[in-house]
């Protein structure tokens, strides 16, 4: 592992999650957690979000469909709003979604548009 893979994680995640989110994983790390959240900040965010291979847009609209096969509600709305940040449209997103009731079954994608709308709908009410 590349030993600026821990500080390039930190970057990578704040670029794509935002400021907010890394100080809310830093205060959030303890003696019982933090194996685990250097694992995913080196090796998620320093290694893999910095692989040349492609771009942040394309990574977060795999993220969005893999969240959606797996049903992770909590991650998926954290990773809505990276994708915006990295240049993602809503008819991407909604497009993602769509394939995804195909490949991944109608209840899963259904859960993730309902976590888009709502998602969508509080940045409407914030703007």
């Amino acid at each position: 592992m590349n030993p600026n893979d821990f500080k390039e994680g930190f970057q990578a995640r704040e670029e794509v999650l935002g400021k907010e989110n890394v100080e809310n994983f830093i205060a959030n790390t303890n003696d019982f957690n933090r194996s685990f959240h250097e694992l995913a900040m080196k090796y998620c965010w320093g290694d893999i979000w910095n692989r040349p291979g492609l771009d942040r847009k394309t990574r977060s609209l795999v993220n969005i469909a893999l969240l959606t096969a797996l049903n992770y509600q909590h991650e998926l709305k954290i990773h809505l709003d990276g994708a915006i940040r990295n240049g993602c449209t809503k008819i991407e997103i909604e497009e993602v979604l769509l394939q995804c009731a195909v490949y991944c079954g109608v209840p899963a994608a259904g859960n993730s548009i309902a976590t888009a709308m709502e998602y969508f709908n509080s940045k409407e009410t914030n703007d």
